[in-house]
């Protein structure tokens, strides 16, 4: 079965039932969650050289169903995600980061940064990006959390550079962590092939070989456009709170959020879609949102307003009363667009299935499905079980 065809089935399963709360980091609490819930951890490490432009616009549209994908494990999991994108020296950079976060909003605001340029040579600088997703990402220390890095790229290394080791030895140093490193090779370039493979032999994943561009298939449906619309009504409920600073960085990447949906010419309107039913799986609908804190009990109204440095501006000069009216009202809006969500996932997930099978499509093989086949064998080993 075709991944889109599995992934929207097993969405449609979630959200006809009853709906678990949003995955947090280690600090925050979880509404409706138990405590011990199973964790995962993810790495990109991405060559952003121009001969990679299909795999880089192709993991911009998919990053909010990857996300789906890694959340519908049972039981539901923690996320974080973290991002490696690399050149080589004398490009524009050498790597630039994004460590590992449960706010799959500053993801994706990063992955939008990502363009295909540079390069026009080979090799690149991977053992450099290699070495920084394992040892300078800030993985948990606990044996039970699943941890992954996923490689992909074109490109061998640079094994003359004495910046750091060589990717054998990152390899072993990354199976002694216990992070798997899953190899993604785009285009057939067997010497790159040949290393993509030793590299995910000692560091115990998986090697995959895709399409130069890869192989990303979008599946437009009529009810994009209508979720797209949601995604941002709902990105619209979040009441942001906390110091000055983090309610200016909270606005950023809700707005950048909102502005998925009203950008239909740009090709992301699926990923608008699939950023609200990541919003109403994981009950997460922005960042820094006070109605989250409320939920979690990770604060109260009253304990709030004894903090004025963190109060919303909406809430500012309420009074208690006017405020829990204020909440409530948006609770109830963000309650009526998730319903509204998950009648039409329902109905994009049976439309996406239909074409597919129009179409005589067999498994996936494009970059989100390899990361998909990767975490469901690597997951149950740490009992998260994915359908």
């Amino acid at each position: 079965m075709r991944l889109e065809v599995l992934f929207s089935l097993i969405v449609l399963l979630f959200l006809v039932g009853s709906v678990s709360a949003a995955p947090k980091d280690k600090v925050e609490s979880t509404p409706g969650q138990p405590e011990n819930r199973p964790e995962v951890e993810v790495v990109f490490v991405l060559d952003t050289t121009g001969s990679m432009s299909g795999l880089i616009e192709g993991a911009k549209k998919k990053i909010w169903q990857i996300a789906n994908q890694i959340l519908l494990g049972e039981p539901m999991p923690i996320v974080r995600m973290g991002l490696v994108g690399f050149r080589d020296k004398g490009d524009a950079y050498v790597t630039t980061q994004l460590d590992l976060t449960d706010n799959i909003d500053k993801v994706h605001s990063e992955l939008m940064k990502f363009q295909a340029q540079g390069g026009g040579d080979r090799p690149e600088n991977v053992n450099q990006a290699l070495y920084e997703a394992v040892h300078e990402a800030s993985w948990s220390s606990e044996r039970r959390v699943l941890k992954i890095i996923y490689l992909a790229g074109d490109s061998p290394p640079h094994n003359e550079y004495e910046d750091v080791p060589t990717y054998d030895v990152i390899a072993r140093a990354a199976a002694e962590k216990e992070i798997y490193i899953n190899t993604i090779l785009c285009g057939g370039h067997a010497d790159t092939g040949a290393i993509w493979k030793e590299i995910a032999r000692l560091a115990e994943g998986r090697f995959f070989a895709i399409e130069q561009s890869g192989g990303v298939t979008d599946i437009p449906t009529p009810y994009d456009k209508e979720m797209a619309k949601l995604n941002a009504e709902m990105t619209r409920t979040v009441v942001v709170f906390g110091t000055r600073e983090e309610q200016k960085r909270a606005a950023v990447l809700n707005d950048a959020a909102e502005a998925i949906s009203e950008a239909p010419s740009s090709g992301m309107t699926g990923a608008a879609a699939d950023r609200a039913v990541f919003c109403c799986l994981s009950r997460r609908a922005g960042s820094a949102d006070l109605l989250e804190a409320l939920e979690g009990k990770t604060i109260t109204l009253e304990e709030l307003n004894k903090k004025k440095e963190l109060m919303p501006a909406e809430l500012a000069g309420m009074t208690l009363k006017e405020q829990k009216a204020f909440i409530a009202g948006k609770k109830a809006s963000r309650a009526a667009i998730n319903k509204k969500i998950k009648v039409l996932a329902a109905k994009r997930a049976e439309y996406i299935k239909a074409e597919l099978a129009k179409k005589g499509d067999g498994p996936g093989s494009g970059f989100d499905a390899k990361v998909y086949e990767a975490i469901k064998e690597q997951g149950a080993k740490k009992k998260i079980r994915y359908k």
